[in-house]
């Protein structure tokens, strides 16, 4: 049974200054771990930072303001991180960049593209090339987690920017966690987060969202069941029409739909109709 948050535990959080991010760093903190934050908002690091030193000590807190699409300053953080606090049993690859694009969407500025995938799915690459092999040579029981979303699963339209690098997040998590799975006696475990709707930055919270605090509550609880896909609900959408539609998008495929049937007007009917339908085959819990 894997544990995220573990006494004596080192933490490495990537987006930790704000939202989901700050929240896991104060889980961790208050489970009596040694942490190291990344983030790109320089004073909302140091807020948390101060906050966080207060909790476990400066000795225990490695704070750094770091561009995690950055190989060569992620490299360094691991080097910094490891001398000071040891290789971590936690590392959340949690950083994302949501550009909301322009009128065009996929004809959208390719500089958005750039920066989204950078941060999306470079961000975890790099943590990952990071911190593994100090993880793997400490020979401990660790967990990685990186941050997807339900748009990377169901593909709304909108943002093909973000749904197509939060996609990839999927994929490469996948990979990561059969990796990980083939080696022989290791310890660590990759997990994928999914959240709903969430109340993040600095967006005022609204009925039916979650709060951070509660993503992370279901995220450790579900990595203690040896969960990969950690599905979050919300107050508005629960895991089973998460499920009937993450579903759908995939029967897209089999039953050869137009791309995106969901949203497509001659489906619209038979969507809702299967909306209404219970699961072919009920999930475990």
């Amino acid at each position: 049974m894997a544990e995220c948050f573990a006494a004596d535990g080192v933490a490495v959080i990537t987006g930790g200054a704000s939202g989901i991010g700050r929240a896991a760093a104060r889980r961790a903190a208050a489970a009596g771990m040694k942490i190291a934050l990344v983030d790109i908002n320089a004073a909302k690091l140091a807020t948390i930072g101060a906050e966080l030193a207060g909790v476990v000590g400066g000795a225990n807190l490695v704070v750094e303001r770091v561009d995690v699409s950055d190989t060569a300053a992620m490299l360094g953080f691991a080097r910094q991180v490891e001398q000071q606090l040891g290789s971590p049993t936690l590392l959340m690859n949690n950083a994302a960049a949501f550009v909301s694009g322009g009128p065009g969407g996929i004809l959208d500025a390719n500089e958005n593209w750039q920066r989204v995938f950078a941060v999306n799915v470079l961000g975890p690459v790099n943590g990952v090339q990071a911190f593994l092999p100090g993880m793997l040579a400490a020979g401990r029981q660790g967990v990685i987690i990186n941050t997807g979303s339900k748009q990377g699963l169901t593909n709304p339209p909108g943002n093909p920017a973000y749904n197509t690098s939060k996609a990839a997040v999927n994929a490469y998590s996948q990979n990561l966690a059969r990796d990980l799975r083939e080696r022989e006696g290791c310890a660590i475990s990759a997990h994928l987060l999914i959240p709903g709707w969430t109340t993040t930055g600095d967006a005022e919270h609204r009925p039916g969202a979650w709060r951070p605090e509660q993503v992370v509550d279901y995220m450790a609880a579900a990595i203690a069941r040896d969960r990969f896909f950690i599905l979050c609900p919300d107050e508005e959408t629960p895991n089973e029409i998460d499920h009937k539609r993450i579903l759908w998008n995939a029967m897209d495929i089999i039953e050869n739909r137009p791309a995106l049937s969901r949203w497509h007007p001659d489906y619209q009917q038979a969507f809702a109709d299967f909306m209404e339908q219970d699961l072919p085959v009920r999930p475990k819990n």
